[in-house]
């Protein structure tokens, strides 16, 4: 059985901020952004990623994603909450001080301090818990008594310990709060589906890996980049979409470039809103060099969006 199965389903930007001094000053519209760009409905997995989701969901436990940033490990999870009508994505961007306390909740003592130090009455249990008490990711989701989707965001950040701290928390779904003396325990069918997202930067711990179904999502080829931002960013033609594609593909081939970070599938889907935003022809990329000033321009002022550091914006409009 088969718990998560998928099916698939402008103007021209005027400048908001003017060089020419000649004219008026304008007010700052509102801020309209494009609702398909992170809507989780359109997510695009891989027949491969959802095989590896039922395993998870079949087996409760815990989904390890890895891959390179870009590619789509956060919104996963996202898409996940939103197929299986979870709730809102319940999620904790993993620090390297992370403990496996915060995974549950965080106590402030400091304000009950102070709070104790101009009031005689001591607060009740219940008192406590709402003013000082904040739940956290798994705790959170213990505490709701519904089923709800965890996302533990880069967890090879963490400390070696946390790993294996947070197998045991899963195993039995129950956390103690001893400010307020009051345990939390959710129940078997109210298991969270917890997914884990790892950029590799250092290894987890083996005992961690074998409670783990591991997964780990390869930068997609070139059909499937297309149906991504089609999906995302409809409007161009699918002939105009290829030279966009095939641009993005040499950008990230050109081993002359030596980009410190490759643009990854999130930079494209933004890149390609830019340019249809700019009213910017793809077809133009197949031959740079006849572009007209302003063409060029715009394509320059595109790669921003692709370029993450000095030496990389300035090695991609090199190639213009």
């Amino acid at each position: 059985m088969h718990l998560y199965t998928y099916t698939l389903i402008h103007i021209k930007m005027t400048p908001l901020y003017n060089l020419d001094k000649t004219q008026p000053r304008q007010p700052l519209p509102p801020f309209e952004p494009n609702p398909r760009l992170n809507d989780p409905a359109l997510y695009e997995p891989s027949a491969a990623l959802a095989d590896a989701v039922n395993v998870a969901l079949m087996l409760g436990q815990p989904l390890l994603v890895t891959g390179e940033p870009g590619t789509g490990k956060t919104e996963l999870a996202r898409h996940l909450a939103w197929y299986f009508d979870l709730g809102e994505l319940i999620r904790l961007n993993v620090q390297t001080t992370s403990t496996a306390g915060d995974l549950f909740y965080s106590y402030d003592a400091l304000a009950h301090f102070q709070y104790s130090q101009n009031q005689a009455e001591a607060l009740s249990a219940d008192e406590l818990e709402r003013r000082f008490v904040r739940y956290q990711a798994l705790g959170k989701a213990i505490v709701s008594g519904s089923r709800r989707v965890v996302l533990l965001d880069e967890i090879d950040k963490a400390p070696r310990d946390l790993p294996n701290d947070l197998l045991a928390a899963l195993e039995n779904l129950e956390f103690y709060v001893p400010e307020i003396d009051k345990t939390y325990r959710a129940a078997p069918a109210n298991r969270p589906v917890i997914v884990l997202t790892s950029n590799s930067e250092k290894n987890l711990p083996d005992p961690f890996l074998r409670r783990v179904v591991y997964f780990h999502i390869t930068f997609p080829a070139a059909d499937k980049l297309l149906k991504i931002v089609s999906a995302k960013v409809p409007g161009f033609a699918e002939n105009k979409l290829q030279y966009l594609i095939g641009h993005f593909e040499d950008i990230r081939d050109d081993s002359s470039l030596k980009l410190q970070k490759k643009p990854a599938t999130a930079e494209l889907i933004q890149w390609a809103y830019l340019l249809q935003q700019s009213g910017f022809d793809p077809a133009k990329l197949e031959r740079p060099k006849q572009m007209s000033a302003t063409e060029r321009q715009q394509l320059l002022g595109s790669y921003s969006v692709l370029a993450k550091t000095r030496e990389d914006l300035r090695a991609l409009r090199g190639r213009v």
